[in-house]
């Protein structure tokens, strides 16, 4: 054996025992004739101490040793005389007896530390290296244990795991498919999976009442912090459910996973809104409601003074910014160019201080008297110290969620965000569909097997856009946690909803026919869910992005700058699949 001990595991109780270690130089020390080397595995450090007594031999080979060796150690615990506190197995070291070099290794790019000097780039080409450093192992620990609690809290329930197909149909709505050429048959083509959404349907009609999946999903779409091309969902799917069973499931699951993790408690029901309600007071369907600052409409109050940015606009709204009458003019010009950025799309920022002595100062002071000013002030229920940052529009919708990344900024200034708050919330009663100039057409905002409300079907082809959806999102400290929908069971019903979506017969049976005829023996009620796993497992572990809680990422251009693709393919290759390249233009395309 390599080993008998972890580099974690010895304690003082383990003093005059004799080890053997194996692992990774982390550092080397010389200190008179001693050499302190900290060796390093999976599960700890511990040092090792060549004293000046050591033969030739050996002090020769602990002199030879360099960062990253891959060594074995034999000798004795003993107390540190000089313990640290900040290392469980600080408190003891190995006075070494044996030592062996079991591979060498070149000068690593970049130090294997918590606060190592490689940037991201560097590190994501030597990823291997990256994932030696314990503040990524950690995260990823943490994603092994969450993965079987979750396994275990719906096995508890009744759930069943299956694994659906990789290889499936493209079903060319919403996200874009990555496709794979079918060598067999020639000038057809697979697709990976967007989300095993037909397959677990296909269960509930196979009897499968309870299924989960803890499923790899793909989808070809631009990145940022929390997107990846291929990602992972816990997946869930029941039978003979309505939208409170499937609630009151998933809730328990989040809650579950708190308390295990973070030791967190939430006795009370997560706190409900609608859609419209959400995008009314926050500008969004995920909010962060770990603080205030909810939109306050001004549109009345602001019309009719001569001030045309307000006159021509569909909406005058603002937030009530707590103790930042203080804020200086510069400071104001920061948030102002805040919101222009191309990203966000604003055309300017109004503002209103409430003195802590009454007095009203105003960016649009000369188009309002303070009266009416202090009208503003009443209605956001501000107080002395506090800025009201308002914005116009001509598009309510723009304008609000325009306002949504001012309030979240303001959020972060403020000190307002603290990753160790967690506030879930659901957000139900989304639109079923949305309409897009464009192409002059409704489009499903979930997918087209959601249900609308009861309540609304008589509405499918009056009053299309009005009409809701089951559906329900998890939202947590502004990031949807996970979504789903009670799903349409009934063929007629379905078949309306391809219908108001421009789909054809021919082309709904060509797409999704084997859905449709599973459906005509005898499909259940049923409803899902699927939660984010990677953006559960970031936010629980207070990451920015979800890329440190996956082993191989990709970066921000879907690349894996370690393995160096997506690649070019031989010819052979391309023949053998009977593809033919095209030479990109100008533009990359």
């Amino acid at each position: 054996m390599y080993r008998d001990n972890t580099c974690g595991e010895l304690r003082l109780a383990d003093a005059g025992k004799e080890v053997r270690l194996a692992g990774w130089v982390q550092r080397i020390r010389k200190m008179g004739g001693m050499t302190f080397v900290d060796v390093r595995d999976r599960y700890g450090i511990t040092q090792v101490v060549f004293g000046q007594d050591i033969d030739a031999v050996l002090a020769d080979k602990a002199n030879r040793l360099g960062r990253e060796f891959v060594v074995q150690v034999t000798g004795t615990v003993r107390e540190r005389s000089s313990k640290n506190p900040s290392l469980p197995t600080g408190d003891i070291e190995v006075i070494a007896g044996g030592l062996e070099v079991l591979n060498r290794s070149d000068v690593p790019p970049f130090t294997i530390e918590d606060n190592t000097d490689g940037g991201d780039d560097l590190r994501m080409k030597y990823r291997y290296l990256d994932l030696r450093r314990p503040a990524v192992r950690k995260n990823l620990e943490l994603r092994h244990r969450m993965a079987f609690e979750i396994r275990r809290y719906l096995d508890a329930n009744g759930f069943l795991e299956v694994e659906t197909p990789i290889l499936v149909k493209s079903t060319p709505e919403g996200a874009r498919d990555f496709v794979v050429p079918s060598r067999m048959n020639p000038g057809e083509f697979y697709a990976l999976p967007q989300s095993p959404q037909l397959f677990k349907q296909l269960l509930m009609v196979s009897g499968f009442d309870r299924y989960f999946q803890i499923a790899k999903c793909f989808r070809d779409e631009d990145l940022r912090a929390d997107r990846q091309p291929e990602f992972t969902q816990i997946d869930c799917e029941m039978s003979f459910v309505e939208q409170e069973d499937v609630i009151r499931m998933f809730e328990g699951l989040v809650k579950h996973i708190f308390k295990y993790v973070k030791g967190m408690d939430f006795p009370d029901a997560f706190p409900r809104i609608t859609w419209q309600e959400a995008m009314t007071r926050y500008g969004s369907d995920k909010p962060d409601i770990r603080f205030g600052m909810e939109f306050v409409d001004f549109t009345d109050l602001a019309k009719g003074n001569g001030f045309a940015v307000a006159d021509d606009a569909e909406i005058v709204v603002g937030i009530c910014a707590p103790g930042c009458a203080e804020y200086t003019r510069k400071q104001i010009d920061e948030l102002t160019e805040f919101v222009k950025r191309p990203q966000i799309g604003a055309k300017g920022l109004m503002w209103v201080k409430f003195g802590p002595d009454g007095e009203v100062k105003s960016s649009i002071g000369k188009f309002y008297t303070p009266e009416q000013l202090a009208d503003w002030g009443r209605r956001a229920d501000a107080k002395a110290g506090d800025l009201l940052l308002v914005m116009a529009g001509d598009n309510a919708m723009k304008t609000r969620k325009q306002l949504c990344e001012l309030r979240l900024e303001m959020g972060e200034r403020l000190g307002f965000r603290d990753r160790e708050v967690f506030a879930p919330l659901w957000v139900v009663d989304f639109p079923l569909f949305e309409w897009d100039d464009e192409t002059q057409r409704y489009y499903a905002m979930h997918h087209p097997f959601t249900a609308p409300n009861p309540e609304d079907i008589p509405l499918l082809k009056s009053d299309t856009g009005r009409v809701r959806a089951t559906a329900y999102d998890i939202v947590v400290n502004g990031t949807e946690l996970g979504g789903g929908s009670i799903r349409i069971h009934d063929s007629e019903l379905q078949d309306q909803m391809f219908e108001l979506l421009g789909f054809t017969p021919e082309r709904a049976q060509e797409q999704f026919g084997f859905l449709m005829n599973a459906f005509r023996y005898g499909a259940p009620p049923h409803g899902g869910l699927a939660l984010g796993f990677d953006r559960f497992v970031s936010m629980l572990a207070g990451l920015d992005t979800i890329r440190d809680t996956i082993a191989f990422p990709k970066n921000n251009s879907g690349r894996d700058v370690m393995n160096e693709s997506p690649s070019p393919i031989e010819s052979a290759q391309l023949e053998e699949l009977r593809l033919e390249l095209r030479p990109a233009d100008d533009k990359g395309k």
